[in-house]
């Protein structure tokens, strides 16, 4: 029986990896907190680790890894920046990811940002509680005919597409590998310049890596249009926040939506409410009243979390039996 080492568990981990563990073929460690140098130790015994999006996977974790005779690694998500890929092939880790679980449930949150911000609906809910059901300072707009600039159209970007031209949207987009399907569907690709210049609302889908970490700064900020909607549910570090802030103080972007920040992995996916965050940047982006910010939930619906479970297992048997299961990152 082989005991797999899984980091950054919730509940909901523990739920969906025991249900789709038929006849128990892994034994599960679930151990709560991220994957650090501090607690690589944890994984002792373990023929294998599972980890999530704020695991640290540098050099040095590997090497711990390395020593303990662990040499299979199982992401429970999509993206893999925190791990340091040319160290684990060094050292001759399997790795395996899970390349898509939902990108319906992050496209429909990336929307659900949107409108939430257009309409002012977390104002409104709270108004309507409170007794007061004036409409002042609740003006907000359509999306039927705005232009959209959509950065990356790899699965979620297509879902995302599809929806916002459900809406009346015009779809502006870019990818370093253009899509004819993405075509079809009557979005035009342009070069990334064209989209700050043009569109009303920027939403990135793009993965984060040496390219693309800051796309989003003080520079690209001041190509914008003025009033811009920027909408991030890919990963923190593709904007930076400084300049973010920068950009609302300056009333350049009027609206925007997070799901992801840069610095995430100190504060996302715990209950920090008794809790004096101390993050500086974070609390001034919460300050302002057009910014809305979620705990990294894009991907937090049952049908996302059965397919992550499902792949994830699937992986690791394959891995552990010394075969392929088609989601390796090399």
């Amino acid at each position: 029986m082989h005991q797999i080492a899984v980091f950054s568990t919730k509940k909901y981990d523990i739920e969906y990896l025991n249900k789709f563990n038929i006849d128990n073929k892994l034994t599960f460690k679930f151990i709560a907190s991220t994957l650090s140098q501090e607690t690589v130790s944890l994984a002792k015994g373990a023929s294998a680790v599972c980890v999530f999006v704020n695991d640290d996977m540098d050099s040095k974790v590997l090497e711990k890894l390395h020593t303990m005779g662990i040499k299979i690694i199982a992401l429970r998500c999509a993206g893999f920046n925190n791990i340091d890929l040319a160290s684990a092939k060094k050292r001759g880790f399997s790795l395996c990811r899970v390349p898509e679980y939902s990108p319906e449930a992050v496209a429909e949150h990336t929307v659900g940002l949107m409108l939430t911000l257009s309409r002012k609906y977390h104002k409104a809910y709270n108004r309507v509680r409170e007794g007061n059901f004036a409409l002042d300072g609740l003006m907000g707009f359509n999306l039927h005919q705005k232009t959209v600039g959509i950065i990356g159209t790899g699965n979620i970007g297509k879902a995302t597409i599809k929806i916002l031209k459900g809406f009346g949207c015009q779809v502006l987009c870019c990818d370093p590998c253009p899509s004819e399907e993405i075509t079809q569907l009557g979005a035009k690709y342009v070069s990334f310049n064209e989209i700050l210049t043009n569109a009303d609302i920027i939403s990135l889908h793009c993965p984060l890596n040496e390219e693309t970490k800051h796309l989003i700064n003080t520079h690209t900020i001041a190509q914008m249009k003025n009033g811009v909607m920027l909408i991030n549910t890919s990963r923190g570090a593709l904007m930076d926040s400084r300049a973010l802030i920068s950009g609302l103080k300056s009333q350049k972007i009027s609206f925007l939506g997070l799901d992801v920040y840069e610095l995430e992995s100190e504060i996302f996916f715990e209950d920090l409410s008794e809790t004096i965050i101390d993050d500086d940047i974070f609390e001034r982006l919460l300050s302002f009243p057009n910014v809305l910010i979620t705990g990294h939930q894009g991907f937090f619906t049952k049908e996302a979390l059965e397919t992550i479970a499902k792949t994830t297992i699937n992986n690791l048997l394959c891995l552990l039996k010394g075969e392929r299961s088609g989601n390796e990152l090399y």
